[in-house]
């Protein structure tokens, strides 16, 4: 075994390898902040703090607050996010959440909010707040990222008709800017010298009013695509002409459309866990159909049916019979790639309900082009 090898052995297995591989001199700073974490996993099937030559290595001394800061200054960003969802979710480190110094420390991850959200309910009372400060931090950061993209996509079109002072690449318009320069060719060498360039200004879309039903699975592997549910629903409610009805589900619902414009609010009192009833969703959301024509469902899930796929299948049929729009996401995350059930989504897509994976910018532009 390599030195290096030999290092990186000790600092995965811990202290109990200090007989067998002791600890090189460099490593001390990195040694005490993965024991104080990673030690309670002995500690939790009852081994003993182990005893070397120089007396205890037991680092209670490093609180939660210096811990931390300690960490971010040893370890790079990719480590420390997984150390922080460690703290909390594995350890359970409340007093990282119940201190607001530390919250505000805290690195605002969507890895670690999702692993929050996973096991809140198991969190002492005293890390509401900081649970609450955290999520509302990482929600924040997702709202300022999407929001141009949804407003730009559900609100706007291109308008050809008229020049636009906010000119910028994407919105440049070189048909007519080639036809307002005809006369600036120069014969001998055929160039165009340009000197008026158009750009495609944006005009609203119609004032005709949609409704937008999102059925979101809260069952615990969707943890992350309930995140951007969460943050879509909200944006969506706040565009004009727009109407959003949000319901939760496993298997039972929750009706939260009173809250779809505070995604904080709708991500804490989600209960993320338990079955999946999708067939019970599809149908509460054809009660909620009032004009189908200018309406939209869109399922959130994994497509892991626990209730009865024909039932799912017939509402699904019935809706898209009426003139419903149907969107069927498979995920709603920045990465758009999640394991989910390919025969049942399979069968959706044969009923009526298109399905993708996709990324939350990518289900703007989705639902621009069904509401079009």
């Amino acid at each position: 075994m390599t030195a290096e090898q030999s290092r990186r052995w000790r600092l995965v297995l811990g202290r109990y390898a200090e007989s067998n591989l002791p600890r090189g001199g460099g490593d001390a700073e990195l040694d005490q902040a993965l024991g104080y974490l990673y030690d309670r996993e002995y500690t939790a099937r009852g081994h003993r703090h182990a005893k070397g030559g120089g007396g205890s290595l037991d680092p209670s001394a490093v609180t939660a607050i210096n811990w931390l800061g300690k960490s971010r200054g040893l370890f790079p960003a990719s480590t420390l996010e997984r150390l922080q969802a460690d703290a909390v979710t594995r350890y359970g480190l409340d007093d990282l959440l119940a201190d607001p110094a530390t919250v505000e420390s805290l690195q605002p991850n969507k890895q670690l909010a999702s692993a929050l959200l996973r096991i809140k309910g198991k969190l002492s009372p005293a890390a509401a707040d900081g649970l609450r400060a955290l999520i509302a931090r990482v929600v924040a950061e997702i709202v300022e990222r999407l929001k141009p993209r949804f407003t730009t996509a559900l609100t706007g079109t291109r308008d050809r008709s008229r020049r636009t002072p906010h000119a910028s690449l994407a919105n440049f318009d070189w048909r007519r800017t080639i036809a307002a320069n005809l006369a600036n060719v120069d014969p001998a060498t055929g160039r165009m010298m340009i000197d008026d360039i158009r750009f495609a200004a944006r005009k609203r879309r119609s004032n005709l009013h949609w409704d937008v039903i999102v059925l979101v699975d809260q069952s615990g592997s969707m943890a992350d695509s309930l995140l951007h549910a969460a943050v879509s629903a909200s944006i969506l409610s706040g565009l004009p002409g727009v109407g959003v009805r949000l319901i939760l589900f496993d298997t039972s619902l929750v009706d939260l459309s009173h809250l779809a414009h505070d995604p904080v609010e709708v991500l804490l009192t989600a209960q993320l866990g338990g079955g999946t009833n999708i067939a019970q969703a599809m149908q509460h959301a054809e009660t909620l159909v009032g004009q189908p024509s200018r309406t939209v469902v869109a399922l959130i899930s994994d497509f892991e049916e626990g209730g009865s796929v024909s039932a799912l299948l017939a509402s699904v049929r019935r809706l898209a019979a009426g003139g419903v729009r149907l969107l069927g996401l498979a995920a709603l995350s920045d990465e758009g790639e999640p394991w989910y059930d390919a025969t049942t989504a399979g069968r959706l897509v044969a009923a009526g309900m298109p399905v993708a994976a996709m990324t939350p910018d990518r289900f703007a532009e989705w639902l621009a082009e069904v509401m079009a």
